[in-house]
């Protein structure tokens, strides 16, 4: 989507583009230097499913349909130099909708910028989309981020109720799909594991475990195993060593809406 200056800020949020997290920072900079302080950001399918970059399951969709998410690093390109206290960000991201608004909040801490100043949207409905537990902890993972959202993050709408269209897709912009992100990625991923402190990931991803067989909010355990950079689909493959699986779902593609519940 392109927004002309000439014609002031837009009201709805703005997508960038697909790809690399670098170029939907590059996007979300032209944006901004156009007026737009409404941004929105659509994550690729493994991401939204739960898998990282360099597993099977992802082949030939890192980065296909949106951006690749798999740690805070790449949250970090994606958000950098980015004045997160002043715009609202837009998120479709599905059943990992909670880890990928920790890794945000993350991003914008690190920026100094306090998470009562977010502001923003994302979709986080079970019956939309792909989900990846079954419905009861899918259920509860909603009413954690409800929970730690009022809490934590007021400003946030953490439902973004979606509409199917029924005069048929929308029209869309031809994007050219690098087949070299998914190598990018899994070279990301390579240097991540390398770097980091595995103890800590081990330990932070069994306090988050414990806490999905209890009753806590688990958001608390999931910042901290995110923070010491445990990937995407290391959060999500603890919380299905738990809960279990749930088969993709199909149906009519949503598309997001201005109508949100908090």
């Amino acid at each position: 989507m392109t927004h002309d200056p000439e014609a002031g800020p837009p009201d709805e949020p703005t997508c960038a583009g697909f790809g690399t997290a670098v170029g939907w920072n590059a996007r979300f900079k032209q944006l901004i230097a156009h007026g737009t302080t409404a941004l929105s950001v659509t994550f690729d399918l493994p991401t939204r499913t739960g898998h990282d970059s360099d597993t099977p399951a992802a082949r030939g969709e890192v980065g296909r349909a949106g951006v690749a998410v798999d740690s805070i690093d790449d949250m970090r390109v994606l958000f950098g130099g980015i004045p997160l206290g002043e715009v609202s960000t837009s998120m479709t991201a599905d059943a990992p909708a909670a880890v990928l608004l920790l890794l945000y909040q993350l991003v914008a801490e690190e920026q100094g910028v306090a998470a009562d100043r977010l502001t923003g949207a994302i979709r986080n409905g079970v019956p939309w989309g792909p989900y990846i537990f079954p419905p009861e902890p899918s259920l509860r993972l909603s009413d954690d981020l409800f929970g730690y959202c009022r809490a934590e993050i007021p400003g946030w709408r953490t439902i973004t109720v979606p509409r199917t269209d029924p005069g048929g897709p929308e029209p869309y912009e031809p994007f050219h799909v690098d087949p070299s992100v998914g190598t990018q990625q899994a070279e990301r991923l390579c240097k991540l594991r390398a770097w980091r402190e595995q103890s800590q990931v081990d330990a932070a991803l069994a306090r988050l475990r414990k806490a999905a067989l209890g009753a806590d909010n688990v958001l608390y355990p999931m910042k901290d195993a995110l923070l010491a950079r445990a990937t995407v689909g290391e959060v999500c493959g603890a919380l299905r060593a738990v809960w279990g699986t749930s088969a993709r779902r199909s149906g009519p593609t949503p598309v997001l809406t201005a109508g949100t519940a908090s």
